[in-house]
């Protein structure tokens, strides 16, 4: 691997779901580098279960998860019982109801290396596909794509070239995350690999593009610089919220490309999952506290796991840790939850497996 005051509207949901919030234990600065880590936060959430598997499958690496807003059915990647689709005739999408019962399956030979994955308001399915880390492709329609979906498999739109690897506006370099605006803008992260483009794009609701920002760099929050683009999704304000995970950091833009905040409260982004109540889940897949497994050490004083708090104020009010914090890359690299976050989801690259996490 590379290395909330909250509103009216969303108060009684939040408070009916979570009881009393606890007191933040962040600095107030949440634009500060070196601010003090939020670990130390209570979690109300139970034991991780694993969810079912069609035809008694054995899950893969499952990066993706996601639920559209207000809905509480959910949509998962599983990427063919290994850590790519290559060869396999699987599907890879996986549907669920609220109560986590499998309903609903598809995507075969579609995908490589399905990555990140949204699901728009009116239930279409859209998916990343940055190439396989060997660099092979399946044939078909697979690599270096987006593809949209409609709940039942049938392909609606496509945007980028397949098996091309560019920096055009009809191609990506590493596509790893799409997000869907209120009006049909499409918004890509593209940008996780060594090496890559690391922008943002955005294409109209037919997939023209329309503009992209940002490159690769280290600098400062605001100078339009990341390092391994992994999530974005956006909050009912409309502000995209950027997961750029190698530096630690969330950024947040506006719609148009412009720079809003920067916030390190909730560690190293690995995804966002942002509801209808603007309740945020982020889920922090490879902070670690010392070197372990020939692995670098990365994000020391942090702990892996879930953090969960408000994208109006930027509060972190709750943290599920991860069960194994001291291995390699663990815990979940997609996040999503719905019933207002009584129920989360994690999908967990590394330990290959797909969970839920349940109140208390």
């Amino acid at each position: 691997m590379r290395r909330a005051r909250i509103g009216r509207r969303a108060f009684p949901l939040v408070m009916a779901t979570f009881g009393a919030w606890a007191a933040p234990t962040a600095a107030q600065n949440y634009s500060d580098l070196n601010m003090r880590p939020t670990n130390d936060l209570p979690s109300p959430y139970s034991a991780r279960q694993v969810m079912p598997l069609p035809n008694a499958r054995t899950w893969g690496s499952t990066a993706g998860v996601d639920a559209a807003k207000g809905r509480d059915d959910i949509w998962a990647i599983d990427r063919c019982g290994s850590n790519t689709c290559v060869g396999s005739h699987a599907n890879p999408l996986l549907h669920y109801d609220a109560n986590g019962n499998l309903i609903g399956q598809m995507g075969a030979d579609l995908f490589a290396f399905p990555h990140g994955i949204h699901v728009d308001q009116e239930g279409n399915v859209w998916v990343t596909d940055p190439l396989p880390p060997d660099g092979r492709g399946a044939g078909g329609n697979v690599g270096q794509q987006v593809t949209k979906l409609s709940p039942t498999g049938t392909i609606l739109l496509q945007l980028g070239t397949r098996m091309v690897t560019g920096t055009g506006p009809n191609q990506f370099s590493s596509p790893s995350d799409v997000v869907v605006g209120r009006n049909g803008d499409i918004f890509v992260a593209d940008g996780h690999a060594e090496g890559t483009r690391e922008r943002i794009m955005k294409f109209d609701r037919n997939g023209t593009f329309i503009m992209q920002w940002g490159g690769p760099g280290n600098g400062p929050c605001g100078a339009g610089e990341f390092s391994s683009l992994h999530a974005i999704d956006i909050d009912s304000q409309g502000r995209l919220f950027i997961g750029d995970r190698d530096n630690n950091r969330i950024q947040i833009y506006d719609q148009n490309g412009n720079y809003l905040d920067c916030w390190y409260q909730f560690s190293r982004p690995s995804g966002i999952y942002i509801d209808a109540d603007d309740n945020i889940f982020v889920t922090d897949s490879e902070s670690r506290d010392g070197a372990d497994n020939g692995m670098d050490l990365a994000h020391a004083g942090w702990q892996r796991g879930i953090r969960i708090g408000s994208a109006r104020d930027g509060s972190v009010r709750y943290f599920i840790p991860d069960p194994d914090p001291q291995g390699g890359s663990s815990t979940s690299e997609g996040v999503a939850a719905i019933r207002g976050g009584a129920v989360v989801y994690g999908a967990e690259v590394g330990p290959r497996s797909f969970v839920r996490y349940n109140r208390r």
